[in-house]
């Protein structure tokens, strides 16, 4: 078996979806399948069984699943102590948003337990730049929120949240169960400096052009509904000061909690840093 393989596999028994897990991978289906297909022949059993709703795992598959996770770990793990040994010792990772998100939280301390003599130093951006300095060369890898330009880029899906229009806690629309983004039409929203990513613009902008205030960090978001009352949104589930309140949004795509590196990055810190944050995000 080839360690490529038995991360198509993986890739495969986690997404449980050929297409998608051809996506995850940046490679077309056909291969995939062909792929999984030489697997099975090498084992000598089905891996998976195969439906039109998708594919699920068999009984061999779900012991090769845990074995095949534990072995790629651990070359993951000898690339970054040779890779240590070299010299390459630092992963610089871009945080946009809140950085003691749960899942920020669990995914620093298994990278720790994995990786304890690796210098991890942390950039915190600011909401003009959704891939953190990623293409700018400040930072190896990114978490951060899609949607946004992703061209020369490899992006990894980890979790994904409802969005809900910040208010005033005063606001008559405040004490509503929900809104739809028709009902904003006629308020200001805050908007981002000249320059700043159009498709990233466009989904804080609820999918329609704005006007309003132009912000830089959250702080000045908030603090631009306090004063002005400005629409704001954000995912459910933040911390909010007392004054304002959050409405979920009906009609509004969700918000995708993405892992994000430069397409054909081999840094071998980069790959086990994805690979941990899968984890960590999906437990």
């Amino acid at each position: 078996m080839e360690l490529r393989t038995l991360r198509y596999f993986v890739a495969v028994a986690e997404e449980l979806h050929f297409g998608r897990a051809a996506t995850r991978l940046h490679m077309s289906q056909p291969p995939l399948s062909r792929a999984i297909k030489r697997l099975e022949a090498d084992v000598g059993a089905r891996l998976f069984a195969r439906s039109p709703a998708g594919v699920t795992l068999t009984p061999v598959g779900t012991v090769l699943l845990d074995e095949a996770r534990a072995l790629l770990d651990h070359f993951d793990r000898v690339r970054v102590r040779v890779s240590a040994a070299a010299g390459v010792a630092t992963l610089t990772i871009g945080i946009l948003g809140d950085g003691t998100d749960p899942g920020v939280v669990k995914l620093a301390a298994a990278y720790r337990r994995h990786h304890p003599g690796i210098d991890i130093r942390v950039r915190d951006t600011d909401l003009t730049d959704p891939t953190c300095g990623l293409r700018t060369g400040l930072v190896d890898v990114a978490l951060t929120r899609a949607p946004f330009d992703e061209t020369a880029l490899a992006v990894r899906a980890l979790r994904t949240d409802p969005v809900g229009v910040v208010l005033r806690a005063d606001d008559p629309l405040a004490r509503r169960e929900g809104l739809r983004l028709a009902e904003l039409s006629d308020r200001r929203w805050f908007q981002f400096p000249q320059g700043t990513d159009p498709i990233w613009q466009s989904y804080w902008n609820g999918g329609s052009p704005r006007e309003g205030p132009v912000v830089r960090v959250v702080q000045e978001c908030l603090q631009a509904v306090l004063w002005n009352g400005t629409v704001g949104l954000a995912p459910l589930g933040h911390d909010l000061p007392a004054e304002l309140a959050v409405v979920p949004l009906i009609d509004m795509p969700p918000s995708r909690m993405v892992a994000v590196w430069n397409e054909g990055d081999t840094n071998p810190l980069v790959r086990s840093f994805i690979d941990i944050a899968a984890s960590a995000y999906r437990h």
